[in-house]
């Protein structure tokens, strides 16, 4: 069986390298011409652990193929998994005018049955959509399945080797199975996946995400209860994660979540159920919490700052929205960092993956240093907002020699407040008392 796969961002490189390496010949797609000249240059565009590995090896074994030709992979394949993006609108809801784009130009492409496969997160009734068009532009038949990504940045390549569960939105008993052989590689130790209609997998996916949104948000909550009451939001999160009905993921309290998932996800929930005549309460409280989170966060270092003799100069680890992914998009890092330069702050950052991203937005306006001790040099604190693992046991003693003051405000809360009270740290961290 050949596939194809178009738009090779995030998803659609993860899906094509892994089904490939799987033994899948595949054939993928992306109207962006350097994207494609890179990837058959061995030049992989993001950064994920394990996925350049993987893409190389599958592309000079001949399974995986990369074209600016979609009447190519359309001709090639029986199966063609669409993974454009689908980014908010102004309103809050998810564009799907590249998924509606990409599934009429199939249409016109194809010279007989097809399988669209949409691997984009979309809202409910998208199946319908791409249906209608489908249908409007060919007079082949075709069938439609919805196969939500549940993929984690940063454990992308293992989410879909061995994941959780796989949700296939088909009603046709065929396409069900052709989509079981698919993902039977992935399934040699116990088969989860979960057949179920299009709507409801399309549903399943934002109501995923939104739930983990939502643990994230009410610990973010409690730990500003915990400032208020003098509890320590690091000893709640145990107590509660212990309960094996609740567990202990998600429950990290810290600056708020980001990335291109939950924030977008969490907004066009939203606005779905608006459109249906459904306020999603939970979900707007989810959101909103979550930017004052940030906003909180951010406040907190301005006004400590704020009447010092000249303006600050702060260093900063972490720009990333997340460790092990260079992903900045609503990264809470980034918000931060524009608001310390709205207060007239110098920023001197380090970030392992996103200084690239992050240097298209900020330009000059902030210092990119080497590493995060070089950033630390000259500086009147450290501001901790992305908790990749190289930060968290710096050498203290290093980070104090470099500092002008000993003053750490950590927005991932990755440090045992008594040991930075002995090395006579000023610590100032989420839902934690102080120390002393």
């Amino acid at each position: 069986m050949k596939v194809g796969v178009v738009g090779i961002g995030y998803v659609g490189l993860v899906t094509a390298a892994c089904l490939a390496d799987s033994g899948v010949d595949v054939i993928c797609v992306d109207k962006d011409a350097q994207r494609i000249k890179d990837l058959n240059e061995g030049v992989i565009p993001i950064y994920e652990p394990g996925l350049s590995e993987v893409v190389k090896c599958t592309h000079a074994s001949g399974l995986l193929h990369f074209t600016t030709s979609l009447r190519q992979a359309v001709r090639d394949s029986l199966v063609l998994f669409l993974a454009v993006g689908t980014p908010s609108a102004p309103d809050g809801s998810a564009d799907i005018s590249a998924v509606l784009q990409v599934a009429g130009d199939i249409a016109e492409a194809m010279d007989g049955y097809r399988i669209f496969v949409v691997k984009s997160t979309v809202p409910v009734g998208t199946c319908r959509r791409v249906s209608e068009i489908v249908a409007a532009r060919t007079k082949h038949p075709f069938d439609y399945v919805s196969n939500p990504e549940f993929l984690k940045e940063g454990s992308a390549v293992d989410d879909f080797m061995k994941p959780e569960r796989v949700i296939i939105g088909a009603v046709d008993p065929k396409v069900r199975e052709i989509m079981r052989h698919l993902y039977a590689p992935f399934m040699r130790r116990r088969d989860r996946v979960i057949f179920m209609d299009p709507t409801s997998a399309e549903l399943t996916k934002y109501a995923a995400n939104c739930m983990l949104a939502a643990r994230i948000s009410f610990m973010n909550e409690l730990s500003v209860l915990c400032d208020a009451v003098g509890a320590d939001i690091e000893l709640v999160r145990a107590g509660i994660g212990s309960d094996a009905r609740i567990g202990n993921a998600f429950l990290y309290a810290g600056v708020g979540f980001g990335g291109s998932c939950f924030p977008k996800d969490v907004r066009a929930l939203i606005h779905t159920g608006e459109t249906r005549g459904c306020s999603l309460e939970i979900a707007k409280a989810v959101r909103d919490v979550n930017l004052r989170q940030q906003s909180r966060f951010a406040r907190r270092v301005v006004d400590y700052y704020a009447s010092g003799p000249a303006p600050a100069t702060l260093a900063v680890w972490g720009l990333a929205f997340k460790a092990r992914t260079d992903d900045i998009r609503e990264s809470p890092a980034m918000f931060c960092v524009e608001e310390f330069l709205k207060a007239g702050f110098a920023v001197r950052a380090y970030d392992p993956e996103a200084m690239p991203g992050a240097q298209k937005i900020l330009g000059d306006r902030v210092t990119f240093c080497r590493d995060h001790y070089e950033a630390a040099q000259g500086a009147d604190g450290l501001i901790v907002l992305t908790d990749w693992q190289q930060f968290r046991n710096p050498d203290f003693e290093r980070v104090l020699g470099l500092l002008k003051r000993p003053v750490v405000f950590d927005g991932r809360n990755l440090y045992d407040p008594d040991y930075l009270q002995q090395m006579r740290i000023e610590y100032h961290c989420v839902g934690r008392p102080p120390r002393g």
